[in-house]
């Protein structure tokens, strides 16, 4: 539904609902971007605001948290006394599986920490 705001022009409220079965279970990350990330990118919008998130109770129940913390992260890289600097392997898509190695292997070696997937990419066989 698409709704004027009372006194404003060009100015709305939009409601959307998404079906669940488009987010990964468990994932908060695949499911806020999906929503909020990929939406505020749209470069047809001058602004956008989030007002309102309502989660299924069952939904959340899939949440599990992290399973340990930033310690075990730490002692897994042997990196300590300093933030970790990481970064997210694009583009996205249409990377082949020795492609994404190389890009990998050479952030690595530039002297990142870690690499991580695009929030959009979950669940990939």
């Amino acid at each position: 539904d698409i709704e004027p705001v009372a006194g404003e022009e060009n100015q709305y409220i939009c409601y959307v609902a998404y079906p669940l079965d488009l987010f990964e279970e468990g994932s908060v990350t695949n499911m806020f971007t999906s929503i909020v990330g990929n939406v505020f990118g749209f470069k047809a919008l001058r602004a956008l605001r989030l007002e309102d998130l309502r989660i299924p109770i069952a939904y959340i129940k899939t949440f599990q948290g992290p399973p340990h913390g930033i310690q075990v992260e730490r002692d897994k890289l042997n990196k300590y006394g300093r933030p970790l600097l990481g970064c997210t392997i694009k583009p996205k898509l249409g990377l082949s599986a020795k492609n994404y190695g190389r890009a990998v292997y050479e952030c690595l070696r530039g002297g990142l920490d870690f690499t991580k997937d695009d929030e959009n990419v979950n669940s990939q066989p």
